[in-house]
Formats: structure tokens, C-alpha cells, sequence
């Protein structure tokens, strides 16, 4: 086996271990785009497990996360990558220490894309982790989401321009990053509150965020409705279904859906799939 094919290999075992939520969807996609895909989202996961790591300091975190934004945008060097990493292998989780496995993995005609769009969020994430992620304005919360979620959407929709000239809208594509991320915030808003992190602009209640959440998450539907190509409409339509059933459960005052509930709305999912 390829040194390529073994970590292609090894990038699918580090999606299921890193996000089962995630590996769900990426199991719609042809073998090409759940390379790409896992390839890039294997990125992003590295530098988010440093702006989210709880023990390392906020400095140490500014300076790595531009250090590897600097490196992405002029080509990574897994040498000088694990010179950059090695004081934190105590600290850092696998799929941060391995970024540069996961670059490889990623197709050369696309890889320029996925590297453009993770130096952005690393550099988006430095500035927040350097703010203390204290937001005031909605301004400031739709540039946060832009950064951490956005970005992951404008991405995707290059990934899929890319494999078979699907057009998406951009506007709407950072819609559906966001309104992802905005579930997970309020899904883990006491926990987030209990750290000293709110991410609620001044003045804003739980139900503003709600509100938040749903006004993208309508853009995310619009999103899905552009996509023709089968693989990539499942890919999209099930964390968005989750993350609409997610919202309501915690409106109704549950912290979560089980297990049975998630696998259920996957189910029928592909049952409309298969009924269309």
C-alpha cells in the first residue's frame, strides 16, 4: 500500500474517532470527495483542538495558530510543522499533530483551496482566542461564526464547484456554517458559561441565539435546494436535519438527542432518498 493510500486510510480512522456526527454524512460522498472532504475537515479539526484546547495558554495559542496560518499559506513543511508542535505532544490531540499527514491526503488540484480556507481560519482564530472571544455586537458574533463555521461552508461549496461544477451560493453556503455552529453553541451554552465563554452579543437572551440559530438555519435550507448531485444533497441534508432537530430539543428543555433519535433521522432521510 502507498504511503498515500495508508493514510487515506488512516485519515477515515481518525473522522470516526475525532466526530462519529461527521462520519455519518461523509460516508454519503463518492470515494473522491470523502477524501477531500475528510481531508479538509481533518484540517480545520487540528486547528480548532488548539483554539478549544482548556490547558494551553491564550498566547501560546495565538502563536501557533498564526505560525500554522503562515505555513499554510506559503506550503507546509511537515518538518518545521513538528519542530512548531513537538513542545505541545503533551498537550495536543493526534489530528493536531498530524496535520500535515492530512494535507497529503488531500487531491494536489484541490489542495490550494483547502489550505487558503484553513490559513483564513487560523488567522480568524488567533484574533478571537486574542479577544478572549468576548463578543459585544451581532457583528461581532457573525464574524466569529464566519471564522469557525462560515469558512467550512464557503470551502465546501469550492470542494464541490471542483468535482462536478456544482454552483452553490456563498452567501448561503456561510449561512449553513453558521447556523450549524450556532446550534452547538447553544447546545453547549451552560458549559460554555461555566468557562467564562458566552459568544451572546450585549444585551441578547438565550432566545435572541435561538432566534440566531434559525434565521441561518433557513439559509441553510435555501443552500441545500441548489445541489442536483444526489451524494453531496445527503452529505448536506443530514447534519442539517440533525441540527433543526437538535434546536427543538433544546428548546423543549432536553440537553441533546439520543443516539436512537440521530440514527432514526438518518434513516429517513435515506428513505426519502430512495423514494425521490
Amino acid at each position: 500500500m502507498s504511503k498515500v493510500a495508508n493514510l487515506q486510510k488512516e485519515s477515515l480512522a481518525m473522522l470516526k474517532q475525532t466526530s462519529r456526527t461527521f462520519f455519518i454524512p461523509i460516508s454519503f460522498l463518492d470515494p473522491v470527495l470523502k477524501k477531500t472532504v475528510g481531508s479538509a475537515y481533518l484540517c480545520m479539526r487540528a486547528i480548532d483542538e488548539i483554539e478549544d484546547h482548556p490547558e494551553l495558554p491564550a498566547e501560546v495559542k495565538a502563536s501557533l495558530l498564526r505560525s500554522i496560518q503562515h505555513m499554510l499559506e506559503t506550503g507546509i513543511d511537515e518538518t518545521e510543522y513538528a519542530a512548531l508542535v513537538a513542545p505541545y505532544s503533551d498537550y495536543l490531540p493526534s489530528v493536531t499533530m498530524r496535520l500535515p499527514d492530512w494535507v497529503e491526503v488531500c487531491p494536489p488540484e484541490i489542495r490550494g483551496k483547502v489550505l487558503e480556507s484553513t490559513a483564513i481560519m487560523a488567522g480568524g482564530m488567533a484574533k478571537w482566542v486574542e479577544k478572549d472571544w468576548v463578543i459585544h455586537t451581532r457583528e461581532d458574533l457573525d464574524d466569529y461564526t464566519y471564522y469557525v463555521a462560515g469558512l467550512v461552508g464557503v470551502m465546501l461549496s469550492d470542494l464541490w464547484r471542483w468535482h462536478d461544477g456544482t454552483e452553490t451560493d456563498t452567501e448561503l453556503a456561510i449561512g449553513f456554517g453558521r447556523g450549524l455552529q450556532a446550534v452547538n453553541m447553544l447546545r453547549n451554552y451552560d458549559e460554555d458559561y461555566e468557562r467564562g465563554v458566552t459568544f451572546v452579543p450585549d444585551g441578547w437572551t438565550r432566545d435572541d441565539m435561538f432566534s440566531y440559530a434559525r434565521e441561518n438555519l433557513s439559509q441553510a435550507d435555501h443552500y441545500v435546494k441548489s445541489i442536483k448531485n444526489k451524494r453531496i444533497l445527503m452529505f448536506c441534508k443530514v447534519p442539517l436535519a440533525l441540527a433543526h432537530s437538535t434546536l427543538k430539543a433544546l428548546k423543549s428543555g432536553k440537553e441533546k438527542m439520543s443516539r436512537q433519535e440521530v440514527e432514526g433521522i438518518v434513516e429517513q432521510l435515506k428513505e426519502e432518498e430512495r423514494l425521490s
